[in-house]
């Protein structure tokens, strides 16, 4: 999967991600409304709302982007409804030509890890058959319990050829907290040493075109000093970076994500690009034309990047 997703970024390029994001209140008003009417104030009228939401700005910038992240949280918080808007939305993407990193964060040990790697990435045995659940190309992954916890996402990656973004340096302003203690033994930061280690798990996942694995890692845009020490050690490591846009990160901070080859990261953008219509220099828009302030927003970042990667 991470040849397609190279070829995709070559193809359009534009190392971007929108990440698929939607709280109801981004969700224009004539949207909402009309959801509502039909279906009432419910559940169901809500996954309704994001599912409409979702497939305008899809269709927007299906063209322009290689990747969408889904972020799971957003869906699941109304139930089973949720899910299923997380699924069509997913199942949408994929027709669109579109790779999906679901960012589902997972992190457990044993048999839950394995389950956990199936229902996003690989293929449940029911009966005769074995059939894909959720179906996304990347999954996002917390690493904190070790080896136990990753081993069966890699398991299912090498069998599916799909790919993981494990956790690395997170974007938030706490990630310090537990991200930039050193450890005893090396005087490492934690984050280096999982960055070690992502490079490690990533020597058994290579891709047979590209000198990259499909073991991926997220590092935020908001540590651009961090992101330069971490592709320093992770040369042959996609670089997942969340923090563009609305928490902070410009184009300007990141060139040392990228390799020397022009590839290596992809930058993600949540609320900059789907809520765009809500900001002052995409206002004139209007919120009926949401899914084109979306479009203008990936332009703008599009030119953004080029502009500083190619400096």
């Amino acid at each position: 999967m991470i040849n397609q997703l190279i070829e995709q970024i070559q193809k359009k390029d534009a190392p971007i991600v929108v990440g698929l994001d939607p709280m109801l209140s981004y969700i224009p008003t004539h949207i909402l409304s009309k959801a509502y009417a039909e279906l009432g104030e419910t559940l169901e009228s809500a996954a309704e709302a994001i599912w409409q939401y979702n497939k305008g700005i899809i269709d927007a910038v299906y063209d322009l982007v290689p990747a969408v992240k889904p972020q799971i949280a957003m869906y699941e918080q109304f139930g089973i409804p949720g899910l299923a808007a997380f699924d069509r939305t997913v199942k949408y993407c994929k027709e669109k030509g579109l790779v999906v990193i679901g960012d589902v964060k997972r992190g457990d040990i044993g048999s839950t890890s394995a389950a956990y790697a199936v229902a996003h990435l690989g293929k449940v045995q029911v009966g005769t058959k074995k059939i894909a659940a959720f179906d996304e190309d990347f999954a996002t992954v917390n690493p904190y319990l070790g080896s136990d916890g990753i081993n069966p996402f890699l398991e299912v990656c090498q069998e599916e050829k799909k790919g993981l973004f494990i956790l690395a340096k997170t974007s938030n302003p706490s990630s310090g907290e537990f991200q930039d203690q050193c450890f005893v033994s090396n005087q490492r930061p934690l984050y280096e040493n999982v960055g070690m280690k992502i490079a490690e798990w990533g020597e058994q996942c290579m891709s047979e075109k590209y000198p990259y694995s499909y073991i991926g890692a997220v590092v935020g845009a908001t540590y651009p000093e961090m992101g330069k020490v971490l592709r320093a050690l992770m040369p042959k490591t996609y670089i997942l970076v969340p923090g563009y846009g609305a928490q902070g990160g410009k184009g300007k901070d990141l060139v040392h994500f990228f390799n020397k080859d022009g590839l290596g990261a992809i930058v993600n953008s949540s609320r900059g690009i789907i809520a765009a219509y809500k900001n002052e220099a995409y206002a004139r828009f209007g919120s009926e034309h949401y899914a084109d302030a979306s479009r203008q927003a990936v332009l703008d970042m599009k030119e953004d990047l080029k502009q500083a990667v190619q400096k």
